[in-house]
């Protein structure tokens, strides 16, 4: 397949050029598109050599089969009419689309049926990429959706800096290294220091005082579920370099015990549980086994990891566990090359 990737010098851009090759993607041509300032960069992929050409309005995409895009929701408003206009697949992975009736939001482990609306006659031919946090606990709730139907979900983020892109990355490497030197620490990527810091603001705050990062969760998680499930979301930004992780409460109309929850979601594909307190008590790594999931040492893995597997105190039909997901891969890129690889079954 003819494959291009818009926003190829992004965190994101660079990890579907990787988890492509990892996964051995049928890509028999490759075009890479970025801005003026990463235009003419070059990157390795399977062993060749590509340049990133500019991105500008025309009949750059004739001949493409499928475009992922990742370079922010203003350049996938702009140039959907140009990519989609000779019939190639735009996978993307920005907000511009994901409430649109018209696009699929797709997980492909929870709906990827949805990815026929893109590809039937009249179709938009696009597929939006969900938030990253909103995939990290879709993917854990489908398996209890089919135990039990899910009333309503409380959630609490705790997103790396890898969610606002490599520069923010790099952003909190420095700062910690001007904290660690005594010198002033700089930020603007974040709206404040977030070395040493925790800043319970992800994205702006609306009328209702939800930030529109929370708004997602909600909105996103009833549309990839065809649920008329309930969420309410606390995101917060930590000092944690990549993958983020998630306290989660589920309300389901009938009880459940944590034994059936784990059982679940151990059977569930992209899923993996790492629910093991015991282990805890030695304080120390054993054969890499862990007793629950921390996103230091979950980086760079595709599953999401599931622990804290427990009955809530507060709520008879209630379920609470925490997860932990790479939002680089399973929260970005891995998903649209999933939702990719779908497309080729269609």
């Amino acid at each position: 397949m003819t494959i291009a990737i818009v926003g190829a010098s992004g965190a994101v851009g660079q990890e579907l050029l990787k988890i492509l090759a990892e996964r051995q993607f049928p890509v028999t041509q490759l075009r890479l598109f970025g801005s003026a300032r990463s235009a003419g960069s070059t990157y390795t992929f399977c062993s060749k050599e590509y340049t990133v050409e500019l991105l500008q309005h025309g009949d750059l995409f004739k001949g493409i089969d499928i475009a992922f895009v990742s370079a922010g929701g203003s350049v996938s408003k702009e140039y959907a009419e140009d990519i989609t206009r000779h019939g190639a697949i735009m996978i993307d992975n920005s907000s511009a689309f994901r409430m649109d009736e018209e696009v699929p939001l797709v997980v492909p482990e929870l709906n990827a049926d949805d990815i026929q609306q893109a590809l039937q006659e009249g179709g938009k031919r696009i597929i939006a990429n969900p938030n990253c946090t909103t995939i990290i606990m879709a993917v854990c709730l489908k398996a209890i959706e089919q135990l039990s139907h899910i009333k309503r979900v409380h959630v609490s983020s705790y997103q790396s800096a890898s969610g606002a892109g490599a520069s923010a990355m790099a952003e909190l490497e420095e700062q910690y290294r001007q904290a660690i030197h005594g010198e002033e620490v700089t930020h603007s990527k974040f709206p404040y220091q977030l070395a040493y810091n925790l800043i319970p603001q992800i994205d702006v705050f609306g009328d209702d005082d939800y930030t529109k990062e929370e708004l997602k969760m909600y909105h996103e998680t009833r549309k990839i579920m065809h649920s008329d499930i309930a969420v309410s979301a606390t995101c917060v930004r930590v000092p944690s370099l990549r993958a983020h992780s998630e306290a989660v409460w589920v309300e389901t109309e009938h009880p459940l015990s944590p034994e059936q929850v784990r059982e679940a979601l151990s059977k569930a594909e992209g899923v993996q549980v790492m629910d093991n307190p015991a282990l805890n008590s030695k304080f120390k790594i054993q054969n890499s086994e862990f007793p629950y999931p921390m996103p230091l040492y979950l980086s760079g893995t595709d599953d999401v990891y599931v622990g804290r597997i427990r009955k809530d105190l507060a709520n008879e039909n209630g379920i609470t566990f925490w997860c932990v997901g790479d939002q680089i891969r399973k929260g970005a890129a891995l998903n649209a090359v999933q939702i990719a690889e779908k497309i080729i079954l269609e």
